[in-house]
């Protein structure tokens, strides 16, 4: 090649110019080539590691895409470019477009931190930036939710990542509370007997931690009770309402009466989900 451009009237820069031209396009050639199989390799080494794919996929990208701004500085420096306006030039550019997207990138960011530490999976039921539901899918910008209702909710993960997340079913059990007024004439001991029993003829209703029933205050109106029992997450909306609705016919059986507790104190901290699976 170097013969050929000798027979030319070419000057010596000239030359040397279109040399260095081709060693960069030869240069940025088989670096487009490494920079893919090195991807690649780090990808598939995520991916037998574990990584979740969403964020193997987006590592992997990002891997390429730094690998090639590295190789078009170098190819372009090989060509005879000034680096330094051209790395001036891409930070500058990085900047604004650091700035234009913003809230996507924060969305971003904690995409990857939703993904890597996990503080929710797919299937269970969680509250989360104000929303309450399903985790149907967690994508890199968004967190899909399917509600009680079964209104889909996309909300951005940076919106979660800055409130409080709330897992109703990662650990497996779920407590309910309920509160129950008798009158004064009834007998206390016998009503606390009458529901133990019916703690144990649910099954749904756990051994350990042991449920209980305890006196937890006295009114104008009678004596109030509070019922606390742990059940599985998937089980304890049914296992709730049936002891509730079990309960007052045992109580009208055997002549215990109920009279209704104020209404901040009807299922006070026993809200459980429509949906916890």
């Amino acid at each position: 090649m170097h013969d050929l451009l000798a027979r030319l009237p070419l000057s010596e820069a000239t030359i040397a110019t279109l040399i260095n031209i081709g060693l960069a396009l030869l240069m940025l050639l088989i670096g487009l080539w490494l920079a893919a199989r090195v991807a690649n390799i780090a990808q598939r080494a995520m991916q037998r590691a574990n990584v979740d794919m969403t964020l193997s996929g987006f590592l992997r990208n990002l891997i390429y895409g730094v690998l090639i701004a590295m190789l078009i500085v170098m190819a372009l420096q090989q060509a005879g470019v000034p680096s330094a306006p051209l790395v001036a030039a891409l930070g500058a550019g990085g900047l604004a477009i650091g700035l234009a997207l913003q809230g996507s990138l924060s969305n971003l960011a904690w995409g990857v931190l939703l993904i890597v530490f996990r503080p929710f999976r797919v299937g269970d039921y969680i509250q989360a930036g104000g929303v309450e539901g399903t985790v149907e899918a967690v994508s890199l910008m968004h967190t899909m939710l399917t509600m009680p209702d079964n209104r889909e909710a996309v909300v951005p993960n940076a919106k979660i990542g800055s409130d409080a997340i709330i897992n109703f079913n990662r650990r497996g059990t779920r407590r309910f509370e309920l509160k129950l007024r008798i009158g004064y004439k009834d007998d206390i001991g016998k009503t606390m007997d009458l529901i133990r029993s019916q703690f144990a003829a649910d099954p749904r209703i756990l051994k350990d931690p042991a449920p209980g029933v305890w006196t937890e205050g006295l009114s104008d109106a009678g004596v109030m009770l509070v019922l606390r029992a742990y059940t599985n997450s998937g089980d304890g909306w049914g296992a709730q309402t049936d002891l509730l609705r079990a309960l007052k016919e045992r109580f009208e059986a055997e002549g215990i009466s109920l009279s209704p507790p104020p209404p901040s104190m009807v299922l006070q901290h026993g809200r459980l989900p429509e949906q916890t699976t």
